[in-house]
């Protein structure tokens, strides 16, 4: 170990030393590298956090407050009965490749999202569209097959940038976009650079290039932070790290609220979880605080159903699966399980993760449930886990915003298939009355905690450790990003 962070220190300072010095440039680090650079066709949070808004734009994006605002549509009509909306596109925008943007890469992006074999990881969003037509060079007619209240927000998500059909075969490799930056170069396992675009659209970006850097190590994080050879550290890592940094004047401490509902996930179609019983065990032999202090050092909100607790329609059920582990056992044994089980449970590579792993599965142990470790790297966990469905239990965070819709996809990893929160989104998604929507939200949430779908864990905070001169990083996460449009640092 020691010489690896010797090599990943001398990598550091030989390759970014440099750009680190340069008042135009940031080294941004990471822990998790993506597996492709294709944001519609994979679930890798970790492409976001390097291309959306830097690279990629919807027709609509999230800004730093969560709110959704006009992106490559400056403008839009909504009909009376709520089912068609009508964009009216910039005029200007190019792709970093010099082609125009216009309605057909709109029209391209979303039918490609929607077709039988679109890879993207959040279908769902397109599902609702009926019909996407070009009607003008900058306009675009989307007709939905009912309401939907969230098409805007839906919109505004990673998975639904616009992309072109002149790019799409290289697209995993060299990213396209409209974007303020654009794709530079990306050296497997060590780093991505952007560089600014200049024929961009809008508010050029200050910064001429952008380096991201992936350090899957805390330890070797805190050293790259420390040694200056990185210059911000967004979702950072090594929560026990922040006393020393918040005490040192060459730093800033950002600590904010994320989408991230970090949830003990359950296949709930492989025995014995496919037993109510046994996941209401499961849930009950959870202690939130330990795991928050032990893997967050206290960092992060307990939650106890999929949705944030700073939406304003949020519902505190976390008393419906408190800890209990004498009732677990009891569950149990009701079960048919006196004397427990096995199963296995794989985590990705985040901290939270695999230091929650550890804690939940001497806490599962206690009760009666033996876990079987398995550390995945991330490709290997979308494979097995994701996709493949082969797991019982695994740790991740779910930072999509607004996305309790997951629930109600049988086919979604684990595999929850219930008619009753089907039909409570249906009546959500074409309720346009808020007070209306208000009570469909509390009963989605109330109908998966009843049903101890997962481990609901807590929800993830947002911690960037950065320069002190960095202005214009986002504190808060509304999306899984590192949004640099707006960045810059302190004359």
């Amino acid at each position: 170990m020691k010489l690896l962070r010797i090599g990943i220190f001398a990598a550091l300072i030989g390759v970014s030393g440099a750009i680190a010095q340069a008042r135009d440039s940031i080294v941004v680090g990471l822990q998790l590298e993506p597996p492709h650079l294709d944001p519609t066709s994979a679930a890798a949070g970790a492409i976001d956090q390097v291309l959306y808004a830097n690279v990629f734009e919807g027709l609509t994006r999230f800004g730093p407050d969560g709110s959704v605002n006009p992106g490559l549509a400056e403008s839009w009509t909504i009909s009376e009965s709520g089912t068609e909306y009508t964009f009216k596109l910039r005029t200007g925008v190019t792709f970093h490749d010099g082609t125009e943007f216009d309605a057909k890469d709109v029209k391209f992006t979303l039918d490609r999202a929607r077709d039988e074999t679109s890879q993207n990881a959040q279908k769902g969003l397109f599902e609702g569209i009926e019909a996407v037509e070009v009607s003008g060079p900058l306009e675009v007619k989307v007709t939905l097959q009912a309401p939907e209240g969230n098409f805007l927000f839906n919109m505004a998500w990673g998975d639904a940038v616009i992309v072109a059909p002149e790019s799409i075969g290289d697209i995993k490799q060299k990213p396209i976009g409209t974007g303020a930056f654009r794709f530079k170069d990306w050296v497997q396992g060590d780093r991505i650079e952007l560089e600014r675009n200049p024929e961009y659209w809008g508010e050029p970006a200050r910064l001429e290039s952008a380096v991201f850097r992936f350090i899957s190590d805390p330890t070797a994080a805190f050293a790259a932070v420390m040694a200056e050879d990185v210059n911000a550290f967004p979702a950072y890592p090594a929560p026990e790290n922040l006393p020393q940094f918040e005490a040192d004047p060459r730093f800033q401490v950002l600590v904010g609220s994320t989408e991230g509902e970090t949830i003990l996930a359950i296949n709930n179609k492989m025995e014995p979880f496919d037993d109510i019983r046994v996941r209401r065990a499961v849930a009950h032999a959870i202690d939130r605080k330990a795991v928050i202090d032990g893997a967050m050092f206290g960092l992060g909100t307990p939650i106890g159903t999929h949705f944030a607790p700073h939406h304003p329609d949020y519902t505190d059920l976390t008393a419906l699966s408190q800890y209990d582990p004498a009732l677990a056992i009891q569950l149990l044994a009701e079960a048919g399980f006196e004397g427990g089980f096995t199963t296995t449970l794989k985590l990705p590579p985040p901290s939270y993760a695999r230091r929650g792993g550890e804690i939940i599965a001497a806490q599962l142990r206690a009760v009666g449930i033996e876990t079987e470790i398995t550390n995945l790297e991330w490709a290997q966990w979308l494979e097995e886990v994701f996709r493949g469905k082969n797991f019982g239990l695994t740790i991740v965070s779910h930072t999509e915003p607004f996305d309790i819709g997951i629930y109600a996809r049988p086919d979604y990893y684990f595999q929850y298939d219930s008619v009753k929160f089907q039909a409570v989104m249906t009546e959500l998604n074409t309720e346009q009355d808020p007070a209306k929507r208000s009570e469909w939200l509390a009963a989605a949430q109330r109908v998966i905690s009843d049903d101890y779908v997962n481990g609901y864990l807590f929800q993830l905070a947002a911690i960037t450790v950065a320069d002190a001169r960095l202005r214009g990083l986002w504190q808060d996460a509304p999306t899984q990003a590192t949004d640099l449009t707006g960045v810059y640092w302190e004359p």
